[in-house]
């Protein structure tokens, strides 16, 4: 039950990120300038469906663990919880607000706190941890394509 919560609770997160998208998906971020490894469009809803999902069953991994470990659990679960967070602000500010420049900045925040939160969970469950493995190269990868997508459109 743990998990289901979780993996609910992360797909909602990306569920209201993607409505911040939307309004810019068609619209502004066709205009935009890419670098030649920007992926298809359509390739984005599945990667980043199938990444909630295993971040909610990292979550409730950790979550599992509460009564063996508390401080730690909740620790780790309120840094994952924030760095959920960020996750939908990365949303709002590259494609609500058109910003590439301040979505750069805080995506690479954002890959600071994921990167926290892997080493946090790894310590509770080494599959929790291993779950967590694909957002943190796909954060990663994001992080490389937001800062091309800002380099190129900057105003000079």
């Amino acid at each position: 039950m743990k998990i289901l919560v979780c993996v609910a609770t992360c797909l909602a997160v990306g569920y209201y990120g993607s409505l911040a998208t939307q309004s810019s998906v068609n619209t502004w971020f066709p205009t935009l300038e890419k670098p030649v490894f920007n992926p298809p469009n359509w390739l984005f809803a599945p990667v980043w469906t199938m990444l909630y999902i295993l971040m909610g069953i990292a979550a409730g991994l950790v979550w599992d663990r509460y009564e063996s470990d508390k401080y730690e659990v909740k620790n780790a679960l309120v840094i994952f919880a924030a760095q959920l967070l960020l996750n939908l602000l990365w949303s709002i500010l590259f494609f609500g607000l058109r910003n590439p420049m301040l979505a750069m900045l805080e995506i690479v925040v954002l890959l600071l706190i994921i990167y926290e939160t892997h080493y946090k969970f790894k310590n509770i469950s080494k599959m929790a941890g291993y779950l967590l493995v694909p957002y943190i190269l796909w954060v990663g990868f994001a992080t490389i394509l937001n800062i091309a997508i800002w380099y190129l459109n900057r105003e000079i």
